[in-house]
């Protein structure tokens, strides 16, 4: 027996050496699946999120509330420093749908109402481009990129969306006529009424239905929006995992545009008001969508970005801090312009990287289209560059300046570390001037944009004045849709 076990062993050997061979090899094919297969992509853009808020830009407890999900997310990939939006809601909104700058689609301004807003059906969104390679696509919160329903974001390339389809400050016009608080009411006879303005509806809404209205804004359901927003992005994560398809998550994230409300579970939470208990919302509700991803064991193969559509609130008490930076938005100052921004792949990005390269939100299209394998639209043009390189290692952005408009105002030219003003505005409130000559400030010697070095820094005149030319000259080649165009919108030949 001793003799015939001695002779096995080679061939146990042999044996044991190809079914670890084959586990090895099936394991390959496992993992050369994994990496082939298309990354998830959850993008969550916080609402007026100012430049100075958070612990890892400077913010966090000097704001009243420490911020540990998000600083850590920062330092598990990289934080930009120089992320530049438009100067509005929905212009930035807008910039990362299409990838064009919103003055091209009409989009250049926050609506007021009273005729058609939002994106008309012509421009083809990131949603569109990636369910059209076979991701599941969500978003939540508001829109304010079209108030009718032919113009939600089911009719845009997502599949599914629960929020509103204008903004948060609506949710003061229910309010308006109650006698108590500290604020006077407008009284039913002069101030507000449903009639005349139809108070924002709260939507539940999925491709191919009708959109069907949950609830109403007001100061109570404004209080519990983040929480719902997240418990249904949650939800689509973890079904979408389960079932293996990509899906690209848009959390249009509620805080902390005012009113300023925290949820009644956080109301007291920092002992620093409602501001800061916002804060401490938004790290946490933040915490709970990175929670669940790595939950769902999908962590590796997904990508995170977190960012602002805005600077900070310019409006009393809810004003916010735009760090280093001077003014607010609704300008072209720098604190305006410049929001936190915060990318994280495992393995792809790199962690703890920390860059003042030049980036832009429409930069967004193109590098989550190439990231999930769609190809973009040819018959209009994109002003988004692909910055994926930039993202995974390469020292050097994609982009070297763009114009900032300010509506429809061409108001400043940013080229690498200096800024052209045009026309010189501070403050939301105050009014635009146009200047007899431009202002030509060095951001990096002058961060509060007080001092004009035009005279001896003429030079800086060339590459910016050719950003200004080929704007010019591609909205003469493409004219751009005019604010309230109908659908159908056909492009003039």
């Amino acid at each position: 027996m001793l003799e015939i076990h001695r002779t096995c062993i080679p061939w146990l050997t042999i044996l044991l050496g190809l079914a670890l061979s084959s586990e090895g090899a099936y394991a390959q094919v496992a993992a050369k699946q994994t990496d082939n297969k298309k990354p998830n992509i959850v993008f969550i853009l916080v609402d007026n999120l100012g430049y100075g808020e958070l612990g890892v830009y400077g913010g966090g407890i000097l704001r009243g509330a420490p911020t540990p999900r998000i600083d850590k997310l920062a330092s598990e990939g990289t934080r930009l420093l120089n992320f530049n939006v438009e100067a509005q809601c929905t212009p930035s909104r807008s910039a990362l749908m299409t990838g064009r700058f919103s003055i091209r689609s009409g989009t250049y301004a926050v609506p007021i109402g009273g005729v058609a807003d939002g994106l008309t059906l012509w421009e083809i969104t990131i949603a569109e481009l990636l369910s059209g390679q076979g991701y599941a696509t969500g978003i939540w919160g508001k829109w304010h990129l079209g108030s009718a329903e032919e113009r939600f974001p089911t009719h845009q390339g997502f599949d599914e969306w629960y929020g509103i389809p204008r903004t948060y400050d609506e949710a003061f016009w229910p309010s308006l006529n109650e006698a108590k608080g500290l604020l006077p009411s407008t009284g039913n006879k002069q101030g507000w009424n449903s009639k005349i303005a139809s108070p924002e509806p709260i939507y539940d809404a999925r491709k191919g239905e009708k959109a069907k209205q949950v609830g109403e804004l007001n100061l109570e359901t404004r209080r519990t929006m983040e929480a719902e927003i997240t418990n249904r992005v949650v939800d689509f994560i973890k079904r979408n995992a389960s079932s293996g398809q990509p899906f690209y998550a848009y959390v249009s994230s509620s805080m902390v545009h005012m009113p300023t409300l925290p949820n009644p579970e956080f109301v007291g939470k920092t002992g620093n008001g409602d501001w800061a208990d916002c804060l401490a919302e938004l790290d946490y509700r933040t915490g709970q969508i990175l929670d669940a991803v790595q939950e769902a064991g999908i962590e590796n193969n997904t990508l995170v970005i977190f960012a602002s559509d805005n600077g900070p609130e310019a409006t009393d008490p809810w004003k916010g801090d735009s760090g280093p930076w001077r003014g607010t938005y609704f300008t072209a100052m720098e604190a305006s312009l410049r929001a936190p921004f915060i990318i994280r792949w495992p393995g792809k990005v790199p962690a703890g990287r920390v860059s003042n390269e030049i980036v832009h939100i429409v930069d967004m299209y193109p590098t989550l289209a190439h990231i999930g394998g769609a190809k973009l639209p040819d018959d209009r043009p994109i002003d988004g560059v692909d910055q994926l390189d930039f993202f995974l290692g390469k020292e050097t952005s994609s982009r070297e300046g763009f114009p900032a408009y300010v509506a429809d105002r061409l108001s400043a030219v940013k080229w690498h570390n200096w800024k052209m003003h045009l026309i010189w505005q501070v403050n939301m409130y105050d009014p635009p001037v146009t200047l007899p000559l431009p202002k030509v400030i060095n951001l990096l010697t002058d961060l509060k944009e007080e001092r004009d070095v035009g005279a001896t820094n003429s030079w800086v005149g060339v590459p910016m004045t050719k950003i200004i030319f080929e704007m010019e000259q591609s909205l003469k080649k493409y004219p751009p849709i005019k604010a309230g165009t109908p659908d159908p919108y056909v492009p003039p030949k």
